[in-house]
């Protein structure tokens, strides 16, 4: 098979851009980030530091950040701030973390209630230490929110839980209504993206999703820039779709710091398009957010109430 679009090409659309040879990775003006601000951010921040919790939109630097907040979204992280992996494209710290709040599930439908939230993302850092993973928190949290929040859609971003079909079985019992795991990257790039992390666990923890509880939609996202080819993220997409992956989404690596892993290069908005069509029209997905700055939890709520009203998504 032939790269779909060459990858050292600028469609006619950007033409007028051109990478610097000495500064190869500088950003393209696609990239833009709003700087947060608004009455809706500040009164997201505050409700976060005073319930003591964490959010993946700032422990990660979401280039979303401003827009989600200002809307009054956010996705919650548990189970601490430190991650049991080192992953490469990730700036959540890395270390042994201290021992599970029991408390935490309860502190965050609190918040869920208090921001009046019809749709939350909750998600965590990996908890290797533990055989379930931590995955019981995931269901306690599920539990809380539909008791203080009902008729609030619910989509846990989860572990591999390292491809343990019980602690899975925990957060699906629990029935989420979108159940999300993300693939990051391509199967040839693995070891060097996420070191601890295994391709056959990310398609394992998505088909037993999907073959636990049916009714449960499933999510997966990729990001692009760290050294695949056009063609192997179209070959991930094909095996997420065989999984029976429901909503995919797709954006544009942005290293944290130079001790991260670089962008090998930015796509551009054409070929963010390009795997949009390819996802939706050949592959049959529901669902397809591609574009530069579409991380994991971007316009989730949107998503919701569009899948919704096609009754693709049964509220519990």
């Amino acid at each position: 098979m032939t790269d779909l679009i060459n990858p050292n090409a600028i469609p006619t659309d950007n033409a007028s851009w051109q990478p610097d040879p000495e500064h190869p990775r500088r950003r393209p003006p696609w990239i833009k980030v709003r700087a947060p601000s608004g009455e809706t951010y500040e009164r997201v921040f505050e409700l976060m530091r005073n319930k003591h919790l964490n959010t993946v939109c700032e422990e990660a630097q979401c280039p979303n950040l401003g827009e989600c907040w200002g809307r009054g979204t956010a996705t919650f992280l548990m189970m601490g701030d430190t991650c049991t992996r080192s992953c490469g494209f990730c700036d959540i710290k890395t270390g042994r973390p201290s021992p599970l709040d029991w408390a935490e599930p309860n502190r965050v439908a609190e918040s869920v209630k208090a921001l009046n939230l019809r749709h939350v993302v909750i998600t965590s850092v990996n908890r290797d230490e533990r055989k379930d993973g931590g995955a019981p928190i995931f269901a306690m949290v599920i539990k809380r929110i539909r008791e203080v929040q009902p008729g609030c859609s619910i989509e846990v971003l989860i572990p591999d839980f390292k491809g343990n079909a019980e602690a899975l079985k925990i957060v699906m019992d629990a029935q989420p209504e979108i159940l999300n795991h993300n693939v990051e990257t391509v199967p040839r790039l693995f070891r060097k993206v996420q070191p601890q992390d295994h391709y056959e666990w990310a398609m394992a923890t998505l088909t037993n999703a999907k073959q636990m509880d049916p009714l449960v939609l499933t999510k997966s996202g990729i990001m692009v820039g760290l050294g695949e080819t056009f063609d192997e993220v179209v070959e991930v997409m094909r095996d997420l779709a065989k999984c029976g992956v429901d909503i995919l989404t797709v954006g544009q690596y942005l290293s944290p710091s130079k001790q991260h892993l670089p962008v090998e290069r930015y796509y551009t908005p054409e070929e963010f398009d390009r795997i949009k069509e390819i996802g939706l029209n050949e592959l049959g997905f529901k669902w397809v957010e591609s574009g530069p700055l579409v991380r994991s939890s971007y316009r989730a709520d949107q998503q919701v109430r569009e899948l919704s009203k096609l009754n693709y998504i049964t509220l519990r």
